[in-house]
């Protein structure tokens, strides 16, 4: 690269004429030549003194040259896609690097399943970084995993090759407690110079300054505005999440431009990303052309998305920029404010041009392990009957309020008719019945209860993607149909059904940990789109009504959740009575 730089040999290619995007600078530099020479930047600049008829000429023509695009925050699972599939989808949209956790694999498969994705990354032109999951489970005592990850799994798991560091700490309760296993793993990532990735929703003040003080540098989970201000302020990289379920940007970036904060600090993060979203959307290009639709100059907008990534994981000596020694990891764009990616060169190959990919990319394997994760016999209707005390009458329970475009729920207590000694539920205030059951360990754990905001009218639908335990969870209104619709996730191995009148409507299989599948991304959005169509004939109006069905187990976002063990208080972090008694009734009537 040397001899490339001095003109003393020639480059591979030339990209000539472009518009520099310095990240570095925050500034757009016009005329700006750049060499490399096999993977790497050799030179940024003038190049009429290196070239040769041996180099390939890339025209540039005036047009934008954008580092790499960075997710900060990945969970690929979510995509229901092998890493490779995965690969296929992003890179033509300008990503080529990616940040995960990939503790969905690891509840299910433990450190296996982590293995599982760093092999198959080796072979792609997508670069994959992993934190290792801090938190399997993330519930510890109130759910039932297929996969644990103690210290000592996370201690082995940090010295994998990829691995940046220790992924988001969600048991934030014991950091404040001062919890020792939970102090052993961040010990454990700090030992090892990794970043230590944060997971802090609502924690403000005394508690925020707590837990940045263990070592948390990061959050992904910030929802209000209050939260990203006093996360920046305290130093602490602020994610801004805009995923499939989950769309904080708005809130999140409009008290940054009001108050004129450095956004040096703010990285971009999708979390949780369905198929069809980053198909119909695209990937880290979307959320940059959202922070430009919110008011973001689109250089800082771009600089959240590469330079300020790289920096936090401490990569940016490769990565970030477009400069002298960095890989080669450019993008060619028309407009910085549509941002539309022309071409992706990727370590100094070009692998993608309007929209296709160019590169072969390898298909995955993976063994019969990660493909036998389902271990539970055929349930019946009578395995998902709500019991009272009395055979008719009215019973006060606890209701899960979902809210649409929110992680948090709502910790609701409704009055619901009991028949037969059954509660029932309750279709004119949109209160459905749901249930997590378990398929790690064949315990015959089956935690039922019932959720307001999902609009189910008629029959059921269930899935074996869970967060963050994946146990298979269903709603309904029948038990019946409950009861065929976990039947049907179990016959498939894993996936997503929809069930009426116990008829199958839509199925998408997940045969690998049953959270993935190993068809490609046009396949697997087709056959969500049929399970999301079938979820509205059903009465479901949510956009993304199987991605907000899974987040209903999730036991380390507040208030109210479900596992297989019941219904958790995430906030008093312990298992509560669906149907109360009367002493409890008086309770909760006075505090009221």
């Amino acid at each position: 690269m040397v001899k490339v730089a001095l003109g003393e040999i020639p480059p591979d290619i030339i990209i000539k004429d472009g518009n520099l995007v310095n990240v570095d600078t925050s500034e757009v530099i016009e005329h700006v030549d750049v060499a490399i020479k096999g993977k790497r930047i050799a030179l940024v600049g003038a190049t009429d003194h290196c070239a040769s008829n041996t180099t390939s000429i890339v025209r540039a023509d005036g047009k934008y040259l954008v580092p790499g695009l960075l997710d900060a925050h990945v969970h690929i699972e979510s995509s229901m896609l092998t890493l490779a599939q995965f690969a296929r989808v992003v890179l033509p949209h300008g990503t080529t690097g990616v940040f995960i956790d990939p503790h969905e694999i690891a509840n299910v498969l433990g450190l296996r399943g982590i293995e599982l994705f760093i092999n198959e990354s080796k072979d792609l032109p997508l670069k994959v970084f992993v934190t290792i999951p801090s938190c399997v489970p993330s519930a510890p005592g109130l759910e039932t995993t297929g996969g644990e990850l103690g210290p000592e799994e996370i201690a082995r798991g940090l010295e994998l090759e990829g691995v940046v560091g220790l992924g988001e700490v969600m048991n934030f309760r014991g950091v404040l407690a001062g919890d020792e296993e939970t102090f052993a793993k961040i010990h454990a990532g700090l030992e090892r110079g990794g970043v230590i990735e944060g997971h802090a929703p609502g924690l403000l003040g005394k508690e925020l300054c707590a837990y940045v003080a263990a070592g948390l540098r990061s959050d992904h989970e910030s929802a209000a505005p209050e939260e990203a201000i006093q996360k920046l302020r305290m130093g602490m990289k602020l994610e801004v999440r805009e995923g499939s379920a989950a769309k904080n940007l708005t809130a999140l970036v409009k008290p940054i431009l009001e108050l004129k904060l450095d956004t040096k600090h703010c990285l971009l993060a999708t979390d949780d990303r369905h198929p069809s979203d980053l198909i119909k959307e695209g990937h880290i290009d979307h959320l940059i052309r959202r922070a430009v639709e919110e008011g973001v100059d689109p250089v800082e907008a771009i600089q959240m998305a590469t330079i300020n990534t790289a920096e936090h994981f401490g990569v940016a000596g490769d990565l970030g920029s477009i400069s002298p020694g960095k890989l080669a990891d450019i993008l060619i764009v028309n407009d910085l404010r549509r941002f539309k990616v022309e071409s992706v060169i990727a370590d100094g190959k070009l692998v993608a041009e309007a929209g296709k990919l160019l590169q072969q990319i390898p298909l995955s394997y993976y063994p019969d392990f990660a493909r036998r994760t389902i271990h539970l016999e055929e349930l019946g209707s009578r395995d998902f009957v709500v019991a009272a005390t009395i055979d008719t009458g009215r019973a006060l329970v606890r209701v899960i309020g979902f809210i649409e475009g929110e992680m948090t729920t709502e910790h609701l207590f409704r009055n619901l008719e009991v028949r037969d000694g059954i509660v029932r539920p309750d279709l004119t205030g949109d209160i459905a019945k749901v249930a997590v059951v378990e398929r790690h360990r064949g315990t015959g754990n089956i935690g039922l209860g019932f959720v307001h905001g999902f609009g189910i009218r008629e029959g059921a639908i269930a899935s074996s993607v869970g967060h963050d335990a994946h146990n298979i969870i269903v709603l309904g209104i029948h038990e019946e149909e409950m009861a065929a619709a976990v039947n049907a996730v179990v016959l498939a191995g894993g996936g997503l059904v929809a069930i009426r009148d116990g008829e199958l409507l839509a199925k998408l299989n997940l045969p690998i940990a049953g959270l993935m599948s190993d068809k490609s991304a046009d396949v697997v959005v087709a056959m969500l789109d049929e399970l999301n169509h079938a979820a509205r004939t059903l009465g479901i109006g949510l956009e993304s009504p199987f991605m907000c069905l899974s987040f209903l187990p999730l036991a380390a976002i507040p208030k109210l959740r479900i596992t297989d063990r019941g219904l958790v208080d995430v906030e008093k972090s312990k298992l509560v009575d669906l149907v109360l008694t009367a002493d409890q009734e008086v309770s909760v009537g006075a505090s009221r």
